[in-house]
């Protein structure tokens, strides 16, 4: 059952709520209606409800200051304001109190029935997380009080080597810990969800420390029972495993089924996801530092692999430089031919090249920033609008750096791509339409002209010969001299036909210098001569 309550300083909004709503299908009691804030508020003091609706102006006490009231001394009541248009930009201010939503009067039934089911929902999840958090801090109250921090924080200090190492084996000895082994090995768990990807505000982080606390019990119980060492605490949000090799061969292959089992019982009992880094093998306590600098140092693997790892540094082997010029001048080519498909091919490569490279997030972005720079070079190299293609650039790396994982910068990189591909793809199209209705555009002005050449209209485009004749074949079918030839004729045709003009003056008059010529031309693609022609149509 859900207990709401209703404050509006309007008698007959608050009847008309009460006897529009069914209540009961909603499986809600309505508690009380208030007729302003002040009334609201010591009501809330005296009876326990879950949803408020409450509207903005009221006297003695608004909706605003109710909210307020609300939000620093009740903060799992959830609130609704409904409020006339005139107050709904400053109901948004009420944000900062928690208001979850805002409705604008006049509210159907139908509307306010929705609101309330999606708050329900929302009354759920927090009275969720309230048992959550209840016994996350019950567990963690009677960890506090448990030597098991004593121990916690003196394994720490031996293996961060932050005290003296004989001083720490000995505090560990008078608790009864006795860490003598052939060889070591260090293992550190974090929960993926309250690591450094993210930003975490101080619910979270306060939460973090109790779910580590939830991790600790279940490596600690698992660790024991197989007699392979111990685990602790590490601050508050990270979990370590201090291995110790006695009695095993195979002990190495068990270190990675003990971390599989801790990491799959996390995922069973609390439902989030842990990432393991598993350091070398060491053969002196003294040595501890470097195992657990490399499993600390494996964490960060995360931006590049995505969360729920567990990697095994005596099997991993970061490598600090790697080659993609290959797929760098395949990416180019692509680029420069309009194979999309190829280029996004390409990318995923060199994607699988930076990830099983097991670097850190700074070089990986600077390879990143080279594919961008290649990018660029194929872009000029077909003599594209380079200010285009570099719009937004601070931007874009920016947004590249700023990704919590690795795969995510790639796809920012592969949106870029398929921008930079859509660019060049109009630019040819536009480009080859947009030249050859210019040139046939200029021809038709200047076909009179008889030093129009092919080198004076490619000078008018601003392109090179060679290319102009082969887009403007591939667009028109035909070559320069043809549709010059043919638009001279036409018009020669037409002059013919409806002037008196003589021959050597028709000639002139098309762009023929040289009288003789042009009726060479005229015969050769009429199959007569300017005379006959002339005769044949004026009859």
């Amino acid at each position: 059952m859900y207990r709401i309550l209703l404050v509006d300083d309007e008698i007959l909004v608050r009847d008309a709520i009460k006897e529009n709503i069914d209540w009961k299908s909603l499986d809600c009691e309505l508690v009380g209606d208030c007729e302003n804030g002040k009334q609201a508020a010591e009501f809330v003091k005296e009876h326990p409800v879950d949803i408020v609706l409450t509207d903005i102006l009221m006297p003695y006490m608004d909706g605003m200051e109710l909210s307020k009231f609300l939000h620093d001394n009740y903060p799992d009541v959830v609130i609704v304001i409904f409020s006339g248009f005139g107050e709904f930009e400053y109901a948004k201010k009420a944000i900062q109190y928690g208001v979850s939503e805002y409705l604008l009067k006049p509210v159907t039934a139908m509307e306010l029935t929705g609101v309330i089911n999606k708050m329900k929902e929302k009354v759920d999840q927090l009275r969720r997380e309230k048992t959550k958090m209840n016994k996350l801090t019950e567990n963690s109250e009677k960890y506090r009080k448990n030597a098991q921090v004593i121990r916690s924080k003196n394994m720490e200090a031996l293996v961060n080597c932050s005290t003296d190492v004989s001083k720490s084996i000995q505090r560990l000895a008078e608790m009864g810990i006795d860490i003598s082994a052939i060889s070591y090995r260090v293992a550190l768990f974090d929960i993926d969800l309250y690591s450094g990807m993210y930003e975490l505000d101080t619910e979270k982080q306060q939460e973090s420390a109790l779910m580590a606390f939830v991790l600790y019990n279940i490596s600690d119980e698992i660790v024991t029972r197989e007699e392979a060492g111990f685990a602790y605490q590490e601050g508050n949000n990270r979990v370590g495993i201090l291995f110790q090799e006695k009695w095993s061969r195979n002990f190495t292959e068990k270190t990675r089924e003990i971390c599989r089992e801790i990491q799959e019982k996390t995922k069973e009992v609390m439902g989030f996801d842990v990432s393991m880094g598993i350091g070398k093998w060491v053969k002196k306590p003294e040595e501890l530092v470097q195992s657990h600098n490399m499993a600390q140092d494996t964490l960060q693997y995360r931006y590049l692999l995505g969360g729920k790892l567990l990697i095994d540094m005596e099997e991993k082997h970061p490598v600090q430089e790697i080659s993609i010029d290959e797929p760098l001048s395949v990416l180019k080519e692509a680029l420069k031919t309009g194979q999309e498909d190829l280029a996004l091919q390409t990318l995923v490569s060199i994607e699988d090249l930076i990830r099983n490279a097991l670097m850190q997030k700074s070089r990986a972005c600077m390879y990143l920033q080279q594919v961008i720079r290649t990018m660029d070079n194929a872009c000029e190299d077909v003599s594209a609008d380079m200010e285009q293609i570099r719009e937004g650039r601070d931007e874009l790396i920016r947004e590249i750096t700023d990704q919590k994982f690795f795969g995510e910068a790639c796809e920012v990189v592969a949106r870029h791509t398929r921008r930079v591909i859509n660019i060049l793809s109009e630019m040819n199209t536009s480009s080859s339409e947009r030249q050859a209705r210019l040139a046939i555009d200029y021809i038709q002005k200047n076909y009179m002209d008889p030093d129009l050449s092919l080198n004076s209209i490619c000078s008018y485009l601003n392109i090179s010969t060679s290319y102009f004749s082969t887009i403007f074949k591939e667009e028109t079918g035909e070559t320069f001299t043809e549709v010059l030839i043919r638009t001279r004729m036409e018009k020669a045709k037409e002059l013919l036909e409806n002037t008196t003009m003589k021959n050597y003056e028709i000639a002139e008059k098309v762009g023929f210098s040289d009288p003789h010529y042009f009726g060479i031309s005229f015969k050769k693609m009429t199959g007569c001569t300017p005379t006959e022609y002339a005769r044949e149509k004026r009859r």
